[in-house]
Order: structure tokens, then C-alpha cells, then sequence
């Protein structure tokens, strides 16, 4: 109990202090645009609601939502750092502009360019354990695999499938920015909106040894795999949804120079791995090409070396190649 009045106490100083200079902050996020098809996912609340859903499923679809909130309870299985799904997918994966998980439900399988491959749903779940959580995937097929399955087609129900020109998808993009970016001033917005909840080495917090706020880099963050790891992914993520309950309040540029600034930080190799920094780099260019692994900043090449954080091995094995020639 004491643990809990801690964590709530520590959460509500934020949000807090979030509240407040809201106040002072119109919310900004992208007009959808008039062709595009919104969902609105449904909540927990209509789940019980909803007589048509067999007990069982219901059990199965909470699993789900329990498992995507709070990953931390795969620790050492599955997850290898300290992400749970909802740091990235957040409102409880039903956001817009905050990656909706739903999306996924609906549009795969399809075609992935960051693997090159027709990809399943559990497919797409994998890469999020394997890559945003430096960790290996449950099982395909697996009660935990089935839950989080359940959970995302849950959310997608009565949204049409295959239908890709969707509103609020992803996290939406962020204009150019109009110079560089750059790794002081992006330090400086760091320190001045982010630190409070991330702490100013950027290694989040944790009250009684249950994180809080997730870590943005280190061995506790996502790995150099990770969607969040390219920049302009990033700057968008934190336009549109950071600091959090103000979202807007950077401008474009002050997005792109804090997103800079948190992804010229060392964390855990990329899974695909191969040779050296460089060599990965280029193999995958159609990715890394967004993101700064395998370049020089302030005079070391990042990803240049054999760290996977508190992960035993590099590479899972759900991360395979699959052709039909």
C-alpha cells in the first residue's frame, strides 16, 4: 500500500505540474484530412458492456490490454529493458497520433520495408518486443501472444480492413525543420521540458523500483532496432504528444532538436547486427538512413559496439527471413 501511495503521489506531483502549464498551452495536433476514415477505438468500459463478447474472450482480451500496459511483468522473459507498450502507444494504444495499435489489426498482413517481408500481425507485435523493448517476442501462437493479438483486434473492431488511408494514424510528421538540428539546443530543450519526468541523465524514473517513466536512452531504453530511434519519428512522437498533457507546446524545431539530441545517446545494438556499425548501417539504409547509428557524434560513431543491455543474446529468433520464391 505504502508503494502505491508513492507512486501515485509521484505521478500526480507531474501531471501536476503537466496540468498546470497546460493551462497556458492550447493542445495542436493535426486536422485529419476530409477523405480519411476515423476510428474511434472502443475502451474496456464498452468491452463489459457488450453482451456478444463470450466471457472467455473478454478474460483473453483484459489479458491483452494487461500485458500492453504493464510489459514489465514480462521482465527477463520477454522485455529486456524497461518499456511496456503504452510509452510509446499511448491512451491505452487508442490515441491519435500517438501510434494507435488498432491499425495494425486492420491493414496486415502486408508488405514491411524494414524487414522486406509480408508480415503478420504477431509478426508486428514481435518487432515492438524485439526491437522498442530489446527483448524477444512470446511465442507465436502463445496465451500471452494470443491476448495482445486479441487486445489490438478489439480495439480495431468496426473499423473496415484494409482501409490504409486512416485518420490520426502513427504518430503524423512534423515540417521540416528550418536549420539543422542540433545536439545543445536539443540538450536545452531536453532540460527544460523533458528532464522533470526523464530525469537529466535521461534515465527515467522508477518509485520503489517500478518504472514510471521510461528511460529515453542507456541500456534501460529501446535499442538502435527501434522505430523511435529515427529522428523524424521521434520529433513527430514529441510534438504531437510531449511534454506530456501539452502537447504542441514545442514548436517544429524545438521537436526536431530534442528528438536529435535523445538519439545522439549510445543504447543497446541493433538486433540485425552484423560486422560493424557502418556495415549494419548500410544494410539497412532504408531505415538507418533516418536515424543517426553508424554516424559520428561529437566525435564517437554510435552503435559501434557489442552492448545488448541487459539482454543475453542479440538477435531473437522470431526475427526471420521468409520468402516464397
Amino acid at each position: 500500500m505504502y508503494s502505491r501511495i508513492l507512486m501515485t503521489t509521484a505521478f500526480s506531483l507531474i501531471m501536476a505540474h503537466s496540468a498546470q502549464a497546460a493551462d497556458k498551452v492550447p493542445v495542436k495536433l493535426p486536422d485529419f484530412e476530409p477523405e480519411q476514415y476515423v476510428h474511434t477505438a472502443p475502451t474496456l468500459a464498452d468491452l463489459d458492456a457488450d453482451e456478444s463478447i463470450h466471457p472467455e474472450l473478454r478474460k483473453v482480451i483484459k489479458r491483452g490490454y494487461d500485458l500492453f500496459m504493464n510489459t514489465q511483468q514480462l521482465r527477463g522473459e520477454n522485455v529486456f529493458n524497461d518499456m511496456s507498450c503504452r510509452n510509446c502507444h499511448l491512451g491505452e494504444g487508442r490515441k491519435h497520433w500517438a501510434a494507435p495499435i488498432w491499425p495494425a489489426a486492420t491493414t496486415l498482413p502486408d508488405y514491411r520495408g524494414k524487414n522486406w517481408q509480408v508480415n503478420s500481425l504477431e509478426e508486428r507485435i514481435a518487432g515492438c518486443f524485439s526491437y522498442s523493448m530489446n527483448g524477444k517476442p512470446p511465442a507465436y501462437g502463445s496465451d500471452n501472444m494470443l491476448a495482445l493479438v486479441a487486445y489490438h483486434q478489439w480495439l480495431a473492431r468496426g473499423a473496415p480492413v484494409y482501409e490504409k488511408n486512416i485518420a490520426g494514424r502513427g504518430f503524423g510528421k512534423v515540417a521540416d525543420p528550418a536549420q539543422t538540428p542540433d545536439y545543445q539546443r536539443g540538450k536545452k530543450v531536453f532540460q527544460e521540458n523533458c528532464a522533470i519526468c526523464h530525469g537529466a541523465d535521461g534515465q527515467g524514473q522508477r518509485v520503489n523500483g517500478v518504472v514510471q517513466f521510461p528511460p529515453l536512452w542507456g541500456d534501460g531504453a529501446y535499442n538502435w532496432g527501434a522505430g523511435m530511434a529515427r529522428v523524424d519519428t521521434a520529433a513527430a512522437f514529441i510534438k504531437h504528444n510531449m511534454p506530456l498533457g501539452q502537447p504542441g507546446k514545442l514548436s517544429d524545431q524545438e521537436a526536431w532538436d530534442v528528438a536529435y539530441y535523445i538519439n545522439a545517446q549510445e543504447r543497446p545494438q541493433d538486433p540485425r547486427f552484423e560486422k560493424s556499425a557502418a556495415y549494419t548501417r548500410e544494410k539497412y539504409l532504408n531505415f538507418h538512413r533516418r536515424t543517426l547509428y553508424g554516424t559520428e557524434v561529437n566525435g564517437r560513431v554510435l552503435g559501434e559496439h557489442n552492448n545488448t543491455g541487459a539482454k543475453p543474446f542479440l538477435k531473437p529468433e522470431a526475427l526471420r527471413s521468409r520468402t516464397f520464391d
